[in-house]
């Protein structure tokens, strides 16, 4: 497997900007996992984090470098290897899966495109029930949350047996078998025990457009480190159900590097994952126009955050 390195030397702005970008995740990441509400807490977050970092990174940077561009297809996993950051010290170590090699990579080998409108199909008949009144909704199919106006819903609840003429098992098989599919690249790729790894949540599918934010949950731009925000993030991964360029403008990920910014460019059926800590500092641009549709799966190392796939009610 060809191996890319990337220098990532902390500089003392660097150490700086991530302390003020802890600090201001700091009361968030104490509550996150207590209480009835957490949930709701979660998704917030994941909009409306790195508040700090909005103050101190424009938004018009130019990209330094594309990674891996919409056009290409990337049989075998291409990887860029970063020197891991210190968060995973503060946290307890598990052999076989807490992160010894960092980086992030590539591949459009594990979700076939097809694979990828179905579950894209399947996202759409979910938030056509409700969605946000601002650009960003999430469908989280594990808790049954929903955007809906300014808010969010549980559909399960909401819609009661009726969310069985909306979702069948056929689409709940496909999406566990995807996640498990995620769940072996990570593991080969980093060279992990795949039965340490445990899904985490938040887990959900993303659709944005460029409505205006109505509220900081539409906010999702803002640069955030999963590792700070969420404690239980060790491994973050994206599949996109939607092609940059032609299905959405804008919107791509980037990584947010000492020396420039990276972007990978979203392919409908591409996975791209990293490891959660802040050498991975990231954040996605605002969308232009279309539909950007992806779904972001978490993995933890620790398996008192763990959460089981979702089933049809």
């Amino acid at each position: 497997m060809p191996i890319q390195r990337r220098a990532n030397a902390k500089s003392t702005d660097n150490n700086g900007i991530e302390k003020k970008i802890k600090r201001g995740n700091a009361h968030r990441q104490a509550s996150f996992w207590k209480g009835p509400r957490s949930f709701l807490l979660v998704l917030i977050a994941f909009v409306a984090c790195g508040g700090a970092g909005w103050l101190y990174f424009g938004f018009d940077s130019d990209i330094t470098e594309t990674l891996v561009r919409q056009g290409e297809v990337v049989q075998q996993p291409r990887v860029f290897k970063v020197q891991c950051s210190e968060d995973y010290d503060s946290y307890k170590r598990y052999p076989g899966c807490t992160p010894q090699t960092c980086g992030r990579a590539v591949t459009d080998n594990v979700v076939t495109r097809e694979e990828a409108g179905m579950l894209r199909r399947l996202a759409d008949r979910g938030m056509a029930l409700a969605g946000s009144d601002g650009g960003a909704s999430i469908l989280d199919l594990h808790s049954g949350a929903l955007s809906m106006g300014k808010q969010f819903v549980n559909i399960y609840r909401y819609f009661g047996e009726q969310i069985k003429e909306v979702f069948s098992e056929e689409d709940f098989q496909l999406y566990r078998a995807v996640r498990a599919r995620i769940q072996g690249v990570i593991a080969e790729t980093f060279g992990l025990d795949p039965s340490r790894m445990y899904l985490t949540k938040p887990t959900f599918f993303s659709r944005i457009n460029s409505t205006e934010a109505k509220t900081t949950h539409d906010e999702y731009w803002h640069p955030h480190i999963d590792k700070v925000t969420y404690g239980s993030f060790d491994y973050t991964s994206l599949l996109y159900l939607s092609d940059y360029g032609s299905d959405f403008g804008g919107g791509r990920f980037i990584f947010m590097d000492t020396d420039g910014n990276r972007t990978v460019e979203p392919r409908a059926g591409r996975v791209s994952f990293f490891s959660s800590g802040s050498e991975n500092l990231h954040r996605v641009e605002k969308v232009r126009w279309g539909t950007r549709f992806a779904i972001t799966v978490s993995f933890t190392c620790d398996p008192a955050h763990a959460i089981a796939d979702p089933a049809l009610p």
